[in-house]
């Protein structure tokens, strides 16, 4: 994939330009990590024009414009795989792709619409790394209630899958042969720091420290 020809360097320079200072800035005391919202994500903030809690514009066209749908997606696709690559050349030590909306598709809708493009970025976005003579980068996954098909997830191409706090970590060492990230519920962050703190505690126990990331 050319970032020439996706326009995603000159139109987005300045996030790569603002990731430079970052990787300068932190010194190479923690990694600086890159991302991007997944294709049915982004295309579902296109067709909904903002956040939406049912996402059923988008899921209609998945059922009314099949053709249209994938090919928006490819589009997407291709622009993010460009986009990542650009991220690393700038300095990101890892990239994170975030399918925020899996949790609007059922596995069926997943399979078809979210997962194919999932494995084409990982794909690609590692061939281009390749290609223009980049140190390669661990990649995560994050496809937020796709908690049905993280077994297939495991196998989409990267280097570990996001969990979201619905996941049963017994389930998840069972399926994902990977390492895995997560999960703690965002909201626990309201609870008293006692609690907190064991919240955590227990969370790191039922995962183990081996191929996990909290």
């Amino acid at each position: 994939v050319s970032t020439q020809s996706t326009g995603v360097k000159t139109r987005l320079s300045y996030v790569y330009e603002a990731i430079t200072l970052t990787r300068h800035s932190l010194e190479g005391k923690v990694p600086l990590i890159g991302f991007s919202g997944a294709p049915y994500t982004l295309m579902g903030y296109m067709i909904e024009g903002g956040g939406s809690k049912t996402m059923s514009k988008a899921k209609k066209w998945l059922y009314t414009q099949k053709e249209a749908s994938h090919k928006l997606l490819k589009i997407l696709t291709k622009v993010i795989i460009a986009y990542l690559i650009e991220q690393v050349a700038a300095g990101a030590q890892l990239l994170q792709v975030f399918e925020s909306s899996a949790e609007y598709l059922g596995p069926t809708l997943f399979e078809e619409y979210s997962l194919p493009y999932l494995e084409e970025i990982a794909a690609g976005v590692k061939l281009g790394i390749m290609q223009r003579g980049l140190t390669d980068v661990p990649m995560i996954v994050f496809a937020k209630g796709a908690y049905h098909s993280i077994s297939k997830l495991s196998y989409a191409g990267y280097n570990v899958v996001g969990l979201d706090w619905t996941v049963d970590p017994n389930i998840a060492r069972d399926f994902v042969h990977i390492s895995v990230q997560g999960n703690l519920d965002p909201c626990a962050l309201y609870a008293p720091k006692e609690e907190l703190i064991a919240k955590t505690t227990e969370m790191v126990r039922q995962f183990g420290v081996r191929n996990y990331i909290a």
